[in-house]
């Protein structure tokens, strides 16, 4: 989204996706049996028949890194429904340090999956990555993340309808900290199906689209940046191989 002009219709399908979710987040609040279906009904329907051809070998969405992904987040989930409605869990101090544990794992799956990246450069799986130091970076941020949860045994269960848990000790400028840090991983690991997604993650440093199209400098006060002959044979390798494998881009 940072890098392309996006259209009326694009940001009412976005606004259109995230109300959906919102509702159905706030119906699996309001009722377990839709909470049952949406957790536990859809994904097994989704495990056998959908994600082998969409996330298969080889696919975009096929690294070990998307499986861990969703099933931990679907643990995550599943864990959070039984301490809502088992009073049994709600009392024992143990079964309430799953929600940070299970937090702390789901950081950590990104961090390993950063370090990875790290050394990863080009079309991978269908996806362009451009791996370095920036990764290590975040993955040791994504350590600071795991090691300053805070209220590990301070989650309590409220004792209204929706049940929800209430973790009082976890401090706002820590969540501000993880968005960050999601925000960036998001980024630097998750690429986009389309070669111009991958053009984009090249213009991190702010080379215009152009340069990549015509593999010339335009703008005469870009000249002086030490590194921007380094920048140029990068931008330069990956359009030959972008006029290769996606003749529009020629």
């Amino acid at each position: 989204m940072l890098f392309q002009n996006i259209a009326g219709i694009d940001w009412l399908v976005w606004i259109g996706v995230v109300a959906a979710l919102m509702l159905l987040n706030e119906a699996a609040r309001a009722n377990k049996w839709v909470a049952l279906l949406l957790f536990v009904g859809l994904p097994i329907i989704l495990t056998i028949f959908v994600w082998p051809t969409t996330a298969g070998p080889d696919s975009s969405t096929g690294t070990w890194f998307h499986w861990v992904k969703v099933y931990s987040a679907l643990a995550g989930c599943l864990g959070f429904m039984a301490l809502r409605f088992s009073p049994k869990l709600q009392h024992n101090k143990w079964a309430l340090i799953f929600p940070p544990a299970i937090l702390a794992f789901n950081i950590m799956e990104a961090v390993i999956r950063d370090f990875q990246v790290a050394g990863l450069h080009g079309l991978v799986d269908g996806v362009v990555m451009n791996g370095g130091a920036w990764n290590i970076m975040n993955g040791i941020a994504g350590i600071i993340n795991i090691i300053t949860i805070s209220g590990w045994f301070g989650i309590i269960i409220s004792h209204d309808k929706q049940k929800d848990m209430i973790w009082p000790d976890q401090i706002w400028p820590w969540i501000i900290a993880y968005d960050v840090w999601n925000f960036a991983y998001v980024y630097n690991c998750v690429g986009d199906h389309s070669f111009y997604a991958g053009a984009a993650l090249l213009n991190f440093m702010y080379v215009s689209r152009f340069l990549c199209e015509k593999r010339q400098l335009v703008t005469s006060t870009c000249t002086n940046i030490g590194f921007l002959d380094d920048v140029y044979d990068e931008l330069s390798r990956f359009c030959d191989g972008l006029t290769i494998l996606c003749p529009k881009y020629a």
